[in-house]
């Protein structure tokens, strides 16, 4: 009897499981990615941003505009693009996907003449993509390959006297609507850009929402200033090496933005909410560098709707630009060790530019300035070389006499030292405050976009590029192209050069030989840099040589 009774036990608890899953378990599936198991969200209460969406009136609406999944080709052939034109940008955005593969900057061009095409920040064939929307998990099945519907359903929308919104929007096979709002302004980078998940199916979408823009890698592998993809997590500036992105390609944490960033513009991601989140990089195949935003995992259950609010930035990086766009974007403009120095650099040339609209005579200026300001840390190092000058002979005599016993030379210089009252690092340890100033002004110049394609004079149309007389058609040693002839990076070594002869002779005949080669190879590493700065050590190396000459005519 006992095990008659545990034979039909255990048929009727197999007969309760088996009815159970055919009544009940269905109507509560969770859609979820194939590879993810979790269980099944609380329904105690609805999360905030959770909205009710209404699909009575649109059921038929749904099946009638839904898209079957196509291969690439095809979709390409079925997409339209919209161009959105406004007095900064232009900007073209393909239906296939809702995304960025233009983006023409107006008051930029590639080059310094004047007939150059505008500033292309994605590729210039259009092979970039950028603004992809997509789920980590893959939870709504043709979203890879979804064909939106544009509203209003126009090929141009022109933005010019107040903000315009574009809206795409795709329903996929289960009911699940999937719309991109994008807000132009006609005087601003910024483009706002509403993402709303309308799930009208009868499943709960978990996933985790991801948006990713891309760009391209540095060219230039010898690179003075930053040039990849950042963010702002956890109030701390992250920069990542391309070559980097190999050992670890995750960055998690209150996320405030993420960008992608050139010499001189950026592309960026801007959430309107700070929460815990990541940016995931990779490298594409065409060798563009790609930064995606991971949201923090959303469920949406059936009838409900969720958005997600951020905003875009893609333009120049101006620091009068992006300190009106705030979010704390400023700090993508970093200028290193030394960026409290070359920050302010930077403010007082632009402004100097506001009165004197020339920023070959704004550096002139600002050198000037700085040369003030330093003037009594030059002083006191001209003052010391001038007071060893004149112990020159003294010191030649203790080297001739004690030129077998070097500790008894040493010790008879350091007593003339001391007779004299001179300090030996007098000279040096003036000038080697003044390095950071250098290093900062550096990288400043270097980065500065106000000196893209900013001319000069003559033959100087363009301070962030090496100065170039004339084109020759045949490479120079040491020289980039283009070649010709450096024609102030040469006067600047020149005055190196006078510079060196001033200062008193080294003691030692070999350390002397190595001092008269230094304005050489000064010559030869400058041959290379922004006019921009070789302008600044140019007026630097002429201010100094003043100074040196009135102090040693002071205290001869």
């Amino acid at each position: 009897m006992d095990e008659k009774r545990l034979i039909i036990a255990i048929v009727l608890s197999v007969l309760v499981f088996v009815v159970w899953q055919f009544f009940f378990v269905d109507k509560q599936a969770v859609e979820r990615p194939a590879q993810k198991q979790a269980p099944a969200p609380p329904t105690q209460e609805q999360p905030v941003s959770e909205k009710p969406y209404i699909t009575d009136k649109q059921g038929p609406e749904l099946a009638e505009k839904s898209v079957t999944p196509v291969d690439d080709q095809r979709a390409q052939k079925m997409a339209k693009t919209i161009t959105v034109d406004t007095p900064l940008y232009r900007v073209k955005i393909s239906e296939k996907g809702a995304v960025f593969n233009s983006f023409l900057l107006k008051d930029y061009r590639e080059k310094a003449e004047k007939d150059s095409p505008l500033k292309q920040l994605l590729a210039a064939d259009n092979s970039v993509e950028s603004v992809i929307l997509g789920f980590a998990g893959e939870s709504i099945p043709g979203l890879e390959n979804a064909i939106y519907s544009t509203e209003p359903a126009l090929e141009t929308v022109t933005v010019s006297e107040s903000a315009q919104e574009l809206a795409f929007f795709w329903d996929s096979d289960n009911g699940v609507r999937i719309e991109k709002i994008f807000r132009f302004s006609p005087d601003s980078y910024l483009i706002d850009l509403i993402v709303k998940i309308k799930n009208g199916s009868t499943k709960t979408i978990q996933d985790q929402l991801t948006l990713a823009i891309q760009g391209a890698t540095p060219k230039d592998k010898r690179m003075y200033g930053f040039e990849g993809p950042s963010a702002l997590i956890n109030d701390k500036l992250e920069e990542v090496k391309i070559k980097d992105i190999a050992e670890k390609s995750t960055y998690s944490g209150a996320l405030k933005w993420m960008a992608i960033q050139g010499r001189y513009f950026i592309s960026s991601l801007i959430p309107q909410n700070v929460e815990e989140a990541s940016m995931k990089l990779s490298v594409t195949p065409a060798d563009m560098v790609e930064s995606k935003y991971v949201q923090p995992e959303t469920i949406i259950r059936p009838g409900t709707q969720h958005q997600f609010d951020y905003h875009l930035f893609l333009g120049p990086k101006s620091m009068r630009i992006i300190n009106r766009v705030g979010y704390d974007l400023s700090k993508a403009v970093d200028f290193g060790w030394f960026d409290f120095i070359a920050k302010p650099c930077l403010w007082s040339m632009n402004f100097l530019y506001d009165f004197i609209p020339n920023y070959g005579l704004a550096i002139i200026i600002l050198t000037i300035l700085i040369k003030i300001i330093l003037w009594p840390l030059g002083s006191k190092s001209y003052k010391s070389m001038s007071e060893m000058k004149k112990i020159q002979p003294l010191m030649k005599e203790i080297r001739e006499k004690h030129k077998d016993d070097k500790k008894k030379m040493n010790q008879e210089v350091m007593a003339l030292y001391r007779t004299y009252k001179i300090n030996p690092l007098g000279g040096c340890l003036p000038m080697v405050v003044q390095i950071p100033v250098f290093f900062a002004l550096y990288r400043m110049l270097y980065q500065a976009i106000e000196l893209r394609h900013a001319p000069f004079f003559l033959w100087i149309n363009d301070l962030s590029a090496p100065d170039r007389l004339f084109r020759f058609g045949f490479s120079i040693p040491f020289m980039e192209p283009p070649y010709g002839i450096p024609v102030l990076t040469l006067v600047m070594g020149a005055s190196m050069l006078l510079q060196q002869k001033m200062s008193p002779p080294m003691g030692d005949p070999t350390q002397a030989k190595m001092m008269m080669l230094m304005p050489i190879v000064f010559t030869v590493i400058f041959i290379n840099f922004s006019s921009g700065l070789v302008l600044y050590w140019l007026v630097n190396n002429i201010l100094s040589i003043a100074q040196q000459y009135y102090i040693q005519k002071k205290y001869a």
